[in-house]
């Protein structure tokens, strides 16, 4: 994905270029802003930006409201980083639409596998561009998804989320399963931020949300 423009928005200039050095080494073409305002008008002025990397702790304006901001228009993938490791924290995170969490330290190679991991998911086309199962479709390449002809807005987590449930359709899914399929790394946080997505996705597939199953003691099923 050489020449992949990603944004990294951190008010640490010593963070940024960690990052940035890396990410560069890697093949991305990388853009950096130190506060959120900056960032967002680096992101509305440039338009071709394919991810953003998005500190919590910045000053006037945090990465909260960046992310709350950016939702409102772009379904652009965003890895949060924060110094914090609390639960709810991240949980604030994916309920803003937050597709990846990440804790500082961390390693640079374990962010820019993270950062391959989405924009593989995002930016390529798998063999199968089309999956259909119970009234609801999903175009992969365009990453649409309609519910009996009408569009539905997900997050790029949902998406995913929903997508790998279809292509599963009819097995019991474990929740350590889904986290490594659709996270696409061995998760070391809590299972339960499953339970939090599928709470999301099911919400916004209305009475196609019966579809997906609980099965007690393991996780879900998707059955059409």
């Amino acid at each position: 994905m050489s020449g992949t423009k990603i944004l990294i928005v951190d008010d640490e200039q010593r963070m940024r270029k960690l990052v940035r050095d890396y990410l560069i080494r890697e093949g991305y073409s990388v853009l950096e802003a130190a506060d959120g305002r900056s960032a967002l008008d680096q992101f509305y002025n440039d338009g071709n930006i394919s991810l953003i990397i998005l500190d919590v702790m910045m000053p006037e304006m945090d990465g909260w409201q960046v992310c709350a901001e950016i939702r409102k228009t772009s379904k652009v993938p965003i890895i949060m980083l924060t110094a914090k490791s609390d639960e709810r924290d991240e949980l604030r995170g994916f309920d803003l639409g937050v597709d990846e969490y990440v804790t500082k330290p961390f390693s640079p190679r374990t962010l820019s596998a993270r950062v391959g991991a989405i924009l593989r998911r995002t930016m390529g086309t798998a063999a199968q561009k089309h999956l259909e199962a119970g009234g609801i479709e999903i175009d992969k390449a365009a990453h649409i998804v309609t519910i009996d002809k009408k569009p539905v807005e997900l997050s790029f987590k949902e998406f995913e989320l929903l997508q790998y449930f279809m292509e599963n359709n009819g097995i019991a899914l474990s929740r350590e399963r889904i986290l490594n399929s659709v996270w696409n790394y061995d998760y070391y946080g809590d299972a339960r931020t499953i339970d939090t997505h599928v709470k999301k996705l099911r919400s916004k597939l209305g009475d196609k949300a019966s579809l997906i199953k609980t099965v007690w003691g393991i996780g879900y099923k998707f059955e059409a």
